[in-house]
């Protein structure tokens, strides 16, 4: 969303954008992909927000909820499917503070937590977003 006013985008703009960038994740990554739900919550709650030691809920803008692929076993069944929440409040105000397209860090936040979703670390993504820069 590239406005500069009006209303900020709905849960229901962010769900769109999220279903869009999982659309452009390529071959064999997307194939991969099934079953993973996303969610738009305005904040992360407190427990979880402790629970990854973040004090500032606008520190936290996406989360992914799940056992990711390197971590999966048949014995694993009977679990709820792998899910990513994205706050949309904080991701709103980076929209403000940066200038970058809602677009742009819808879809690099969904990239982060499906990197997840393949057992990669945040330590290892950043590492990874780093050098291509």
């Amino acid at each position: 969303m590239t406005r500069t006013f009006g209303p900020p985008p709905s849960p229901a703009d962010f769900e769109a954008l999220a279903h869009a960038a999982f659309a452009r994740i390529p071959a064999p990554f997307a194939e991969h992909l099934d079953g993973i739900t996303v969610h738009i919550e305005e904040f992360a709650d407190r427990e979880t927000l402790d629970s990854l030691g973040i004090d500032d809920p606008f520190g936290l803008t996406g989360l992914y909820h799940g056992r990711s692929m390197d971590e999966e076993s048949v014995w694993s069944s009977g679990e709820l499917p792998p899910r990513i929440t994205l706050y949309r409040q904080p991701l709103l105000a980076e929209w403000c503070e940066t200038g970058v397209t809602v677009e742009d860090l819808v879809a690099h936040v969904v990239i982060h937590e499906v990197g997840h979703h393949f057992g990669t670390s945040d330590e290892q993504m950043h590492a990874l977003e780093d050098g291509a820069r």
